[in-house]
């Protein structure tokens, strides 16, 4: 399956990703490829997160991906962004991109303990522009609306690759609705890997096979913590 990374460059340049696999070196930070490379990672996604739900029930997420300067430029390389076409292009792009990230669970990942939580279909995704950056919103509802609970819920936005970073960078930029912010609260846990662990992660190879509990040691968690019943005011 193809990851974030190959998906931006690949799928929006048409690009063949076996034959990027093997060229991802620096790249999206010098525009310039390098077998050699071994440093991680080439891409960084800012993402913000909006916690939908009421009633003690959480039915989805609303998304905002803001890519880096390079990536963003990557991406829009060789595509028509005329005043006339923009608009136009935009949509296109993020159309390819849900319809793409489906089969990569839209790179998130949410869990009752340690079973998954599944979605429905993301929708209303669109590009927008800011300054040097492009942003991706889309919305993406559980396939079934989902109690709260104590302590079990937890979520995590990664790429596998461990070629793109994807972070909340601030507190911030996670978000409860209204009525289950009456009812519940969360962290948000760093990532704390072992140098083992690092180093392994620093050697695979930019062909490797996702290895999903390993990428889990490199993201950022956000931990639900709910009351049973809403509080009331």
């Amino acid at each position: 399956m193809p990851n974030l990374l190959n998906m931006l460059v690949g799928f929006f340049l048409d690009l063949r990703l076996r034959h990027l696999c093997r060229r991802i070196g620096l790249g999206l930070v010098t525009i310039l490829f390098s077998c050699t490379v071994q440093a991680h990672p080439h891409s960084w996604v800012e993402t913000k997160t909006y916690i939908q739900g009421k009633e003690g029930m959480i039915t989805g997420f609303k998304m905002e991906w803001s890519f880096d300067p390079m990536t963003s430029a990557y991406i829009l390389d060789g595509e028509d962004m005329s005043p006339e076409s923009e608009q136009e292009t935009l949509q296109k792009l993020a159309a390819s991109t849900l319809e793409n990230m489906l089969y990569e669970h839209y790179f998130t990942y949410f869990y009752d303990d340690y079973k998954p939580i599944k979605y429905s279909q993301a929708h209303s995704g669109k590009f927008s522009r800011n300054r040097s950056r492009l942003v991706l919103s889309f919305e993406l509802p559980l396939s079934m609306p989902k109690p709260v609970t104590r302590d079990s819920l937890r979520l995590l936005i990664f790429d596998s690759s461990y070629y793109v970073d994807m972070a909340w960078t601030s507190i911030s930029d996670i978000q409860l609705s209204d009525e289950l912010s009456r009812q519940c609260r969360f962290t948000l846990a760093q990532p704390n890997p072992t140098p083992e662990q690092m180093s392994y992660a620093m050697s695979l190879p930019a062909n490797a096979d996702p290895d999903y509990e390993l990428g889990q040691l490199f993201t950022q968690t956000v931990n639900l913590h709910c009351a049973s019943v809403p509080q009331t005011q």
